[in-house]
């Protein structure tokens, strides 16, 4: 059996998340979830022979990521009569599904209308027969990738976390070879009936025979045996005899299998940290390929992310999104976060080791990550319901707090859960959701609101993550629960150049330990930010671990869980989640919660089940029917309202180019094929648009981006709404027998800016699609630790 999914014999204690959907429910949503997606746009809706044709909302600001407003060019056509065009000013309140990386448009506002081609009381006609079209009332799908390329003009402000970026013991192998990492003093589980013991704060399946106090490893199918942990490993094709009585039914079969030990030719190194550590891993010595256009060259016969840059002659490694510098592959090395050569941001997109950028300050992948981290995930909780399933539980049953650093609160060191005292009262994240006591055993009761002073919490404390969880909107039944990712541990780090996503604080937190008068040794370990090679998924906005050289169980914790209910241990995977120590038996994220390969892990709420916690971005929850209407798929909103998307007839996407574009100044343009502009103008046609001056060519001349040309300015955009008496900008002048439309810079710039956002978004959008098409399976990113390397 893989050990990285480990059945575990705790039954129900840990549940696992749940999905949302069950029975028919859930082969309907499977089946049909394309349409509660981005098809595509334009969007077309034909009604009582009216026809609405709507162009992809351009994002002028999104409040909170909860409110967004827009502005939509659009062409109308009523029945018999001509089609014009015109502008309309939308807001809308979003829920977000970072799963499929869609946000959904629901309860839309038309604030303004536009229709440059009218008079005024033909426009009021038209505007009836628009508000009568437009789907307001129903959740409107637009691709994430789309929202964010919009962004990229709007002033996003994101201050970075005090993390720690001292390096961690990074050790270098050009041969065969693992890192141990064992967490402290190791600590102990007897094996009934044996004279074996299994270490349970490790990453790798350590024994020890107390009779001859010697030490057995085994490495996928290799043993290897040494009288101390610390070195002195070798191949062993012996073992103890009572290696042969591990018992049935605790998850040791598949060590059985290897009982007695195959041959094996080949004898990897073996590094020991007592911390966490990484490990670089090449086959063999670096093998180089140059990166085109730049002074960089990337090491092709490793799965970390490491480059040599000529001009410098240092290397390069990314680690937990992390940059560290040496001269020399095997250290000292040195946090570069702050000296990255400008080369970095010149990597191809589409290059072997594009995926980087991410991880590069002053890139759009890297905004784009940022962003994606300021996005909530949003749950409605059921008071009563989560009430009934909360319990801590306290090692020696009564509470021990310690300080948390720079404040008068405390937290519970002696349970696997996040209790904060503050003041006379106490405060539990548990799963996403706050909740309040007054006293520390309970009873727990949802709160309405959480202290201001738990958001002053600091990053040296273990407890810091939960942070990023906060609660509004309270009714007597339910409250608003809202996570981000420093939930999951993934922190904007400031740098000189910009900002970056990295993981985990980088500060260590000493595992908790406790030895009962009776019975076995309680080992809890906290959350790390190095050890089990982790690479940033772009698509899935999460950490992606690799442990192929770091063991079976990385840095989750150990290979060992603890049974507070029996007092005693099983093994499996006891990994440092947000929410404190939990077994599982798949493969586990310990900082973004994602069960699998590559799942982002955004939702927290999925062990509640759905009658507890709703999640706000989830929705698809009610069957697909098929009526004369068409297809349609029904949704509900976290804040209750319903919605239908529509496909089939009655919308559709339009087959026609996506080029057209709602001005600042309230005129729709269109963006011809030679990539010059024409504005629609009062007469209904269009006219060509003069170029702006030389001096004011800095928005025109951005029409494809590039990855080296990312220095986009992410401010200055701002929704303008233009008042009843203003008038379209459409003075025709004919310049050489043509009609021209002058138009100031700043909409020219604006035009501009939507153009290249939605071409990248388009981009971003298909490539993700691919992405998914290809089952996630064409995502390696780096920092994999050379997993391929270490076998013979």
């Amino acid at each position: 059996m893989n050990r990285l999914f480990r059945k575990t014999v705790l039954p129900v204690i840990f549940a696992l998340p749940l999905f949302f959907f069950t029975g028919k429910i859930a082969s309907a949503q499977s089946k049909d979830s394309v349409s509660a997606k981005d098809l595509g746009w334009p969007r077309q809706i034909t009604k009582d022979g009216s026809k609405l044709v709507y162009y992809q909302p351009q994002i002028d600001s999104w409040k909170d990521y909860k409110r967004v407003y827009t502005r939509m060019a659009f062409a109308l056509t009523p029945k018999g009569g001509k089609q014009t065009l015109g502008v309309a000013n939308l807001s809308a309140k979003t829920d977000v599904n970072k799963d499929n990386r869609t946000v959904y448009l629901h309860s839309i506002s038309i604030d303004d209308v536009r229709f440059p081609a009218l008079s005024e009381d033909s426009a009021k006609i038209m505007e009836k027969l628009l508000k009568k079209l437009i789907p307001t009332k129903s959740a409107q799908p637009i691709s994430l990738d789309r929202v964010l390329a919009d962004m990229e003009k709007d002033s996003v402000i994101v201050s970075g976390v005090e993390l720690r970026n001292d390096p961690p013991k990074i050790f270098y192998s050009a041969s065969p070879a693992i890192l141990l990492m064992v967490y402290g003093d190791p600590v102990y589980a007897p094996i009934e009936k044996t004279s074996i013991k299994f270490v349970i704060n490790t990453n790798w399946d350590i024994f020890i025979d107390t009779s001859t106090h010697q030490y057995y490893l085994l490495d996928n199918t290799t043993w290897m045996k040494s009288d101390k942990l610390e070195s002195g490993w070798k191949i062993t094709t012996k073992l103890p005899k009572d290696m042969s009585k591990l018992p049935s039914g605790q998850n040791f079969d598949d060590v059985k299998q290897q009982v007695p030990p195959p041959q094996s030719t080949v004898d990897p190194t073996v590094f020991y940290s007592n911390q966490p550590a990484e490990l670089i891993l090449s086959d063999g010595q670096p093998i180089y390929s140059k990166i085109d256009n730049t002074n960089l060259m990337y090491v092709t016969n490793t799965d970390n992310d490491l480059f040599l840059d000529n001009t410098s002659e240092k290397y390069y490694v990314l680690i937990s999104g992390r940059w560290f510098s040496s001269s020399t592959l095997p250290g000292p090395w040195v946090y570069a976060g702050n000296t990255l050569p400008e080369d970095f941001k010149k990597i191809p997109a589409n290059s072997p080791k594009g995926i980087v950028l991410s991880s590069v300050p002053g890139t759009q992948e890297a905004s784009d990550a940022v962003m994606l981290a300021q996005i909530p995930t949003t749950a409605v909780i059921n008071k009563k319901e989560v009430e009934a399933k909360v319990k801590v539980t306290y090692d020696g049953s009564t509470p021990q707090f310690k300080p948390i650093d720079s404040t008068t609160m405390e937290y519970a060191s002696n349970t696997q859960d996040k209790v904060i005292k503050v003041g006379d009262l106490y405060y539990l994240c548990f799963q996403g959701v706050w909740f309040i006591s007054s006293a520390a055993t309970g009873p727990w009761k949802v709160a309405d609101s959480v202290a201001a002073e738990i958001y002053t919490i600091p990053p040296s404390s273990p407890v810091y993550n939960v942070t990023y969880v906060t609660q509004t909107n309270a009714t007597e039944e339910t409250v608003e629960s809202s996570t981000t990712a420093g939930y999951f541990g993934m922190f904007v780090i400031g740098m000189t150049m910009g900002a970056c996503m990295a993981y985990g604080t980088g500060w260590y937190y000493p595992p908790y330990m406790y030895y009962p008068p009776y019975g076995y040794p309680i080992y809890r370990p906290y959350p790390y930010s190095y050890g089990c090679g982790v690479a940033y998924n772009p698509w899935s906005g999460g950490y992606v671990a690799h442990r192929s050289v770091y063991g079976p169980y990385g840095a989750a914790g150990g290979s060992a869980w603890y049974n507070p209910s029996t007092g005693r241990y099983g093994r499996s995977a006891t990994v440092a989640t947000p929410y404190g120590s939990r077994t599982v038996a798949h493969s586990y994220n310990p900082y973004t919660g994602a069960y699998g390969r590559t799942s982002q892990g955004s939702n927290a709420y999925g062990n509640w089940g759905q009658s507890a916690a709703v999640r706000g971005n989830d929705w698809a929850r009610t069957a697909h029917v098929t009526n004369a209407n068409g297809t349609t798929a029904g949704y509900r909103t976290s804040g209750g309202n319903q919605g239908i998307i529509h496909s089939g007839d009655n919308g559709t996407v339009a087959r026609t180019n996506n080029g057209t574009y709602a001005g600042k100044d309230g005129n729709v343009y269109r963006k011809n094929s030679d990539g010059s502009w024409s504005q629609y103008n009062k007469n209904g046609g269009w006219s060509s648009v003069n170029k702006p001056s030389q001096g004011n060519l800095s928005g025109a001349t951005r029409n494809q981006p590039t990855a080296g040309t990312r220095d986009q300015n992410l401010g200055g955009a701002t929704r303008q709404t233009p008042t009843a008496g203003q008038t379209p900008a459409t003075r025709n002048q004919n310049l050489g027998g043509q009609n021209r439309a002058s138009v100031n810079d700043r909409t020219m710039e604006g035009l501009n800016n939507s153009a290249q956002s939605r071409s990248r978004g388009q981009m971003q959008t298909q490539r993700y699609n691919n992405y998914q098409r290809s089952g996630g399976g064409g995502f390696r990113g780096g920092g994999g630790g050379g997993g391929g390397f270490r076998r013979r």
